[in-house]
């Protein structure tokens, strides 16, 4: 897959993993640094279990850069997210 290929696929899937985590960060290249890391970490999570990872710009591809990013934005979560929250209820 080309760079091109790499910035679609990460846009989509960081687009996808945002919604479904209900992230509110914004921006374009917020998203697409979300989508291209789970896309690498979803990629070597299948690579991992023994399947094939991320390699042309199909469905398939999307939905595994999807949750890896979904993955990644959950992790960052836990670890950044918990602070906010005891901050506001003081």
């Amino acid at each position: 897959m080309n760079l091109v290929g790499w910035i679609v696929v990460g846009l989509v899937a960081g687009w996808l993993a945002r919604w479904v985590v209900k992230d509110d960060r914004q921006g374009c290249l917020y998203t697409m640094i979300v989508g291209v890391l789970g896309a690498l970490i979803g990629g070597a999570l299948m690579n991992a279990t023994g399947r094939s990872g991320i390699g042309d710009f199909d469905l398939r591809s999307i939905l595994v850069a999807a949750l890896g990013a979904i993955l990644l934005l959950l992790v960052l979560q836990a670890i950044g997210g918990r602070g906010r929250l005891r901050r506001r209820r003081r």
